[in-house]
């Protein structure tokens, strides 16, 4: 009789009963579901929105020598990259780099200078409107402190060069944040509160008493929620694309690729929820540790913003955290087009992640 039990069926029965208590339970479909589409109509209902932060480039022709330049240079929301060529392009293609600045001498005694913006159509309209606001009040500035006696110092041209682009909606930087947000709190509070749970109410003893063996168990439970948290990205993803317009460069294969990145990056958080299990010394500890976890990430792993709208000593830190890589890695995929294998650097720091959480998770679990 002990050689006839199957183990991977007596897994797929426990993940089949856990399923069903997944779903059971209120709070799994409201924090997984409801809560990030709550955020997902919001933002898709108010438009566009944009960022602190404006990404730009100075045109290779451009006069750096003049007044504007330099004071640019000190403006704490403007970020000059030094960029050229192909990689300029390709960046204000897809919408990277909000537009090249090109300063020059106009030959004339007013205004001396002039100023014109090539941008693209994929660049969010309200970070154009910012750099143009920016850019009028450092002339208005430099006009008074220097230049009391003449009109202007420059003229910003008002009609922007645009090359083509896909357009760039609030939508497309919201949602990989949702996401990202709904698999980190389900794999960490639901994994924390299930195994905790399991130990206390002695459902793991009395799967002692079966023949199964303890690997299957976790698996079997860690299957469930693998597969409520996919069709929840499923959901988020659906509902983004066809009500509210989110970019899928690619149809198909780039929601393939943010799936296998989703599940990738499930198994890392459920890494984390087994530690809190393992280190909560009641149920009521729980919700305190797992905020540690999740709190931090979601308000500066790129949710709602760029991170470069932080200030500079915070940003590091916020590129440590695993969520950001997540949220940046999708972003790449679902708007520009990026495929997994381009985003090896975000991906590899998620492994390091999976390896360091996994090596606590393993010397912490507690079986009873």
């Amino acid at each position: 009789m002990k050689g006839n039990y199957n183990q991977f069926q007596a897994m797929l029965a426990i993940t089949r009963g856990s399923l069903r208590a997944i779903f059971r339970s209120p709070s799994a479909v409201i924090f997984s579901i409801a809560f990030p589409l709550i955020f997902i109509l919001v933002f898709g209902f108010i438009g566009s929105g944009g960022r602190v932060s404006v990404n730009v480039a100075i045109d290779k022709a451009s006069d750096t020598l003049n007044p504007v330049y330099g004071a640019l240079k000190e403006i704490a929301g403007i970020n000059i990259l030094k960029e050229s060529g192909q990689e300029l392009h390709e960046d204000l293609e897809k919408g990277r780099i909000a537009a090249v600045i090109n300063i020059e001498k106009s030959g004339l005694a007013n205004p001396p200078y002039k100023i014109s913006l090539l941008s693209s159509e994929a660049v969010n309209p309200q970070n154009i409107q910012v750099l143009q606001s920016i850019l009028n009040a450092v002339i208005s500035g430099i006009n008074q402190k220097m230049y009391a006696g003449a009109p202007t110092i420059a003229m910003v041209n008002s009609n922007i060069q645009k090359i083509p682009g896909r357009i760039y909606r609030t939508i497309d930087f919201i949602l990989p944040g949702q996401l990202g947000f709904s698999l980190l709190s389900s794999g960490v509070f639901g994994v924390a509160f299930l195994f905790f749970n399991l130990r206390q109410q002695l459902v793991l003893k009395r799967f002692y008493a079966t023949p199964i063996k303890r690997p299957f168990i976790v698996l079997g439970e860690a299957l469930s929620r693998v597969i409520f948290q996919m069709l929840t990205a499923i959901i988020i993803i659906g509902v983004g694309h066809f009500i509210f317009k989110f970019t899928l460069v690619h149809g198909l294969e780039t929601f393939l690729s943010i799936m296998l990145l989703s599940f990738f990056s499930l198994i890392l958080f459920m890494g984390f929820g087994f530690i809190v299990s393992s280190l909560a010394k009641n149920e009521s500890t729980i919700p305190p540790l797992a905020n540690l976890i999740t709190l931090p990430q979601f308000l500066l792993a790129g949710t709602f913003f760029s991170i470069e709208a932080f200030p500079g000593w915070l940003q590091p830190l916020c590129r440590i955290l695993p969520l950001t890589h997540f949220n940046n890695a999708m972003r790449n995929i679902s708007f520009e087009g990026a495929s997994l294998a381009s985003c090896w650097k975000e991906l590899g720091i998620i492994g390091i992640w999976i390896v360091v959480v996994y090596a606590v998770a393993f010397k912490t679990f507690k079986w009873e």
